[in-house]
């Protein structure tokens, strides 16, 4: 299975965060009720590496269409608040 890619992240205050890229190298989304980024690291520092574009690792937003055997299926995912919380904003219910 291909990691789906994040395409966008509109969290600027995350360390991963450059230019509404992230640079982790996975990350992992939710639990079973909300759509949440688990790797968010709101920091005043960000990572020296801007080469690689971070994919979902894990999802365990189990109430997503997406969410097959805790992995995201979505060919790319788009990140970015959802009232305060910095949250998966491709995340569609079944």
């Amino acid at each position: 299975m291909q990691m789906s890619k994040v395409s966008k992240c509109d969290v600027t205050g995350c360390a991963y965060n450059t230019d509404n890229q992230c640079h982790a190298y996975a990350i992992t989304i939710g639990n079973s009720g909300t759509p949440k980024c688990d790797t968010l690291c709101m920091a005043s520092g960000k990572t020296d590496d801007t080469n690689s574009t971070a994919g979902v690792g894990a999802c365990k937003t189990t109430s997503c269409k997406a969410n097959k055997g805790f992995e995201c299926t979505a060919p790319e995912i788009t990140v970015g608040f959802q009232g305060n919380e910095a949250d998966c904003l491709s995340f569609t219910p079944r």
